[in-house]
């Protein structure tokens, strides 16, 4: 007998517990794989505690062969998103499945069909949950672990999406560098240039007044990358979310503000790469993992610079030079090896040219997908 495919919502504790580990079956014998943490995972999809939810809502499913779930989706309406770029897109995010075109098509048409009942007009993604979280499929560097917050997937995602009619959206670059970058004397005699042309103040983030801080961070961000593809700016209680976040696992030392005039105009914002250590602890922060996350944070050697923001009046001066320059000579002095810078988008090429200039190397490649509904 035919196995039968159903895709049924997530509308129960039990599901939802089923949508969160359905991963590990995915990945159980991939080497670079990092499972997410369970109880992260399960705060980010609660509507109640995520501010996220506050201009946006969500559809979860499951795709179920004979009981035995063999998929899942996430369906994502960001109105916040919608009305900043003037669009009418449903995304679709977390996406995970079995190498089966009937499971991926089926999970994609339920989003399909519960997007354009609400007069959507484009199914894109994937992203978890929005353009400033985790993003797009990778394309290339499959034989590495992913950093922090950065997606991984298997290959034949990609060959699913394009069977199901999906096309490139826009590609995303991440670029990596070692502590010895072989153009380090380049950058210096820039930096220096820019020092003695500039009166620029650079000043590591206060955890103590870290709401504070993360209000200035956001500001920044929203007026520096307004222009971008994608772009939704973050709102006061996101902000006031990442905080909490920040303050549990941010290393001051990477969180670097500028300053003209004793205003903050603009921010270099690191973080480590504790998927180092989330890698060995299979999802579960208790009993022993909380440990291992405190006490491992000093063995890590790699670090994501995740973003630079710098205030549009200001831009143009150099500041960004002067802000890695800043941050790279912190991660040294902290011990860090090397740095992700991620991710930038394919036809950004101020930015793709600066983080060249400072020594990146493209090494991996991410592909957001879409599809007209109508």
């Amino acid at each position: 007998m035919a196995e039968n495919l159903i895709i049924e919502p997530v509308d129960n504790k039990k599901n939802l517990r089923l949508f969160i580990k359905f991963p590990w079956e995915i990945y159980q014998n991939d080497p670079n794989w990092v499972p997410p943490l369970y109880l992260e995972m399960k705060e980010k999809l609660n509507r109640r505690k995520n501010p996220f939810f506050e201009h946006a809502e969500m559809e979860l499913y499951l795709a179920k062969k004979s009981g035995r779930v063999v998929g899942r989706v996430a369906g994502l309406i960001d109105y916040h998103h919608n009305e900043y770029q003037k669009e009418k897109i449903v995304f679709f995010g977390l996406y995970e499945s079995i190498n089966d075109e009937k499971v991926a098509q089926a999970l994609l048409e339920a989003v399909a069909q519960w997007g354009k009942n609400k007069g959507m007009e484009v199914l894109r993604g994937p992203v978890n949950l929005s353009m400033n979280d985790e993003c797009a499929f990778l394309l290339e560097g499959f034989d590495q672990p992913p950093v922090i917050m950065m997606p991984y997937n298997p290959p034949y995602y990609l060959e699913l999406m394009e069977k199901a009619g999906l096309r490139k959206a826009k590609d995303l670059y991440a670029f990596v560098m070692s502590r010895d970058h072989e153009i380090k004397e380049k950058v210096e005699a820039v930096v220096e240039k820019v020092r003695r042309a500039t009166s620029f103040g650079l000043r590591i983030v206060n955890m103590k007044k870290i709401e504070e801080e993360a209000r200035k961070i956001a500001y920044i961000y929203n007026q520096a990358w307004a222009k971008n593809w994608g772009f939704v700016p973050w709102t006061e209680n996101e902000m006031k979310f990442m905080a909490k976040r920040l303050k549990n696992f941010a290393d001051p030392e990477l969180v670097i503000f500028a300053l003209h005039e004793g205003r903050e105009v603009g921010f270099a914002f690191g973080l480590p790469n504790y998927n180092e250590i989330t890698k060995d602890l299979n999802g579960r922060l208790f009993p022993f993992g909380i440990f291992k996350l405190l006490f491992g944070r000093r063995k890590i050697k790699g670090m994501r610079a995740i973003v630079f923001g710098v205030l549009p009046e200001v831009q143009h001066t150099g500041l960004s030079y002067l802000l890695y320059a800043e941050l790279e000579r912190r991660a040294k002095n902290a011990g860090y090896e090397w740095a992700e810078t991620s991710w930038q988008l394919e036809d950004n090429e101020a930015i793709n040219r600066f983080t060249a200039s400072i020594g990146g190397k493209i090494y991996k490649k991410y592909r957001i997908y879409e599809k007209k509904l109508i």
